[in-house]
């Protein structure tokens, strides 16, 4: 398709930092959680996933170099990215690939080896996470970290309706692999802030607490089970100078005041218009925590390209002046949305913003 937009367009990753402290700038950043492998191919003929997974660093590093150059080129001022914790977990795959879990009984839970994962970690994404900050562009940031939440790494060890049984058969179990894991990836974050605090402008984790009507756990399991290892977490990332933001699918109203000032977030993405509209979500939150997000993943498959830019011209102007603020889809962007209403979203944008040039 090789359907670039061009200007003369000065990343700036400080603008996406702004606006997860809350900081109202009228230049807003574009901002994307993911982007599908083949939505990149179509726009650009590059397949930078796959270079970049290659264990030959020089392939490796020219794979970053594209998937950086995917943001610049369509006018974002920093790229995502985070290094997955449950892809290093002996025995995961509960949650992303729907097997078993490794862990069903205090017995399996007692031969995890819980002291050996921040090792695991570093031995495979070291040098992963050194190509990545190498091949950044001038002036970009990085909004990562170590990927992968509390709740989200629970479930890939045990699985989620195993672990609602395990809830009611044996509770002091379930508490224990909360903390093990809340630990374990305390462990992962601290070694990570020691090392490249100075090389991010945002971080963050992935964590889907709930669904369209409610939370996957009760809100009450939230604050006591997960809130608590976020805090440390965000705590540390804090006490470097940097912002937190999360990324958290699902409806976390009854949640959210404990996300906001128990767990310290500082900004919030995915929105869905069943659950609460982009506009809604920062009339609510905007005096608190910077919002990202925006066009609804549906409309953004659905609509047209002019019905794509009138939906994200209606919100912008929505929008307008309610604390920090980052644009994009309120999900990600799959390989199934229409490449076109994409770059719509991002025309209408940067439109908005005074910079696109075509």
């Amino acid at each position: 398709m090789n359907k670039y937009i061009k200007s003369h367009f000065e990343p700036d990753g400080g603008r996406v930092e702004k606006a997860a402290r809350n900081e109202w700038t009228g230049y807003v950043p574009l901002y994307e959680h993911l982007v599908g492998a083949n939505m990149i191919y179509e726009i650009t003929g590059n397949r930078p996933y796959d270079m970049y997974a290659s264990d030959d660093p020089a392939e490796s590093g020219e794979g970053y170099a594209q998937y950086w150059n995917y943001w610049k080129s369509l006018g974002y001022d920093s790229s995502s990215m985070e290094f997955g914790f449950n892809g290093i977990l002996p025995g995961s795959g509960a949650l992303g690939n729907h097997i078993k879990g490794v862990i069903g009984d205090r017995g399996d839970f007692e031969r995890y080896p819980w002291g050996e994962l921040t090792d695991m970690y570093y031995e495979k994404h070291t040098p992963h996470i050194r190509r990545f900050l190498d091949a950044r562009p001038a002036g970009m940031g990085a909004v990562g970290g170590v990927g992968n939440g509390v709740f989200e790494a629970v479930q890939d060890l045990v699985g989620y309706v195993d672990l609602c049984y395990m809830r009611g058969d044996d509770e002091e179990l379930y508490a224990d692999m909360f903390n093990a894991v809340g630990d374990a990836m305390y462990r992962v974050w601290d070694r990570f802030l020691n090392e490249y605090a100075g090389e991010f402008c945002v971080f963050r984790f992935g964590d889907d607490l709930g669904f369209k009507n409610q939370t996957l756990i009760s809100p009450d399991d939230i604050r006591r089970r997960v809130v608590p290892h976020y805090k440390r977490i965000i705590d540390r990332v804090h006490s470097c100078g940097k912002p937190f933001l999360l990324h958290s699918c699902g409806n976390l109203t009854e949640v959210m005041d404990d996300l906001i000032g128990t767990a310290g977030i500082d900004a919030k993405h995915s929105n869905e218009d069943q659950i609460m509209s982009f506009v809604d979500m920062a009339k609510t939150y905007g005096g608190r925590i910077g919002n990202f997000g925006g066009i609804d993943v549906d409309p953004l498959c659905n609509l047209d390209e002019k019905g794509v830019k009138e939906y994200v011209r209606d919100q912008l102007d929505g929008v307008k002046g309610m604390g920090g603020i980052a644009y994009g889809s309120g999900n990600s962007i799959p390989d199934y949305i229409p490449p076109a209403n994409y770059l719509a979203m991002i025309e209408a944008v940067r439109e908005w913003r005074g910079d696109a040039v075509r």
